[in-house]
């Protein structure tokens, strides 16, 4: 990423940091609508586990100089998620439904420089996150 996209992502999210709550929902919501079958993956209450997204999100922002430093916790991420039954293809449901809510959320602001450097970090994190599941025992 380069030092202006991280800038990017810094500012955008700053402006949306005390709405996370309601964005989690807004993003549950659409990758719902998206593939309703990823539903029955989430055993727990759906705002905890908005919260648990956000707060990754918030570790994520606050790390773009230094995202190596977070590697060890999103690969384990993954792997657990692998356990869960998340696919390789669900990566790519979850980076559009990341983006259309944060289009939502940001609406005339999602320019397309912003968005690009959104779906940077999301890519980023993606694949931290897939070489964790790669590492798990076929079996």
């Amino acid at each position: 990423m380069t030092a202006e996209q991280k800038r990017l992502v810094r500012d955008s999210f700053e402006s949306i940091s005390d709405s996370l709550g309601p964005l989690s929902l807004l993003f549950y919501a659409r990758l719902f609508e998206m593939d309703p079958s990823l539903r029955p993956m989430f055993h727990q209450d759906i705002a905890i586990q908005g919260r648990k997204l956000m707060n990754t999100l918030t570790a994520v922002v606050e790390n773009l100089d230094d995202l190596d430093q977070l590697s060890p916790a999103l690969r384990a991420l993954g792997l657990r998620h692998t356990g869960y039954g998340v696919r390789l293809e669900h990566y790519q449901l979850v980076k559009g439904a990341l983006l259309w809510t944060l289009g939502q959320v940001f609406d005339t602001d999602f320019y397309p420089e912003v968005k690009a450097a959104w779906s940077e970090v999301i890519d980023s994190v993606s694949a931290a996150m897939q070489a964790g599941a790669a590492e798990l025992p076929e079996g």
